[in-house]
């Protein structure tokens, strides 16, 4: 779903704010959506910038993308430590 574009809009997209309880909010048209579950606001004069934060992959997302390993790995000895009287 990665729609972010470094272009910019020959013309304006225009949408209706809202309100959602205390906050005002604004429905962002399906063609200017953002690859992103979070965003960054900026207000320069009267003007507000979106900014969408990067998404930090969670370990099983890292580990998933790893190659597996082709190498046999050696038996290693472990006993099992002897019981130690600490009293």
């Amino acid at each position: 779903m990665q729609r972010l574009s470094k272009k910019t809009s020959s013309s304006p997209r225009y949408a209706r704010l809202f309100r959602n309880g205390r906050n005002q909010a604004l429905r962002i048209p399906r063609e200017l959506e953002l690859d992103a579950e979070e965003v960054a606001i900026y207000q320069d004069d009267d003007r507000l910038i979106l900014q969408p934060v990067p998404r930090t992959p969670s370990l099983a997302e890292v580990l998933a993308k790893l190659e597996t390993l082709d190498e046999e790995f050696p038996d290693v000895a472990d006993p099992p430590t002897a019981p130690e009287d600490i009293f």
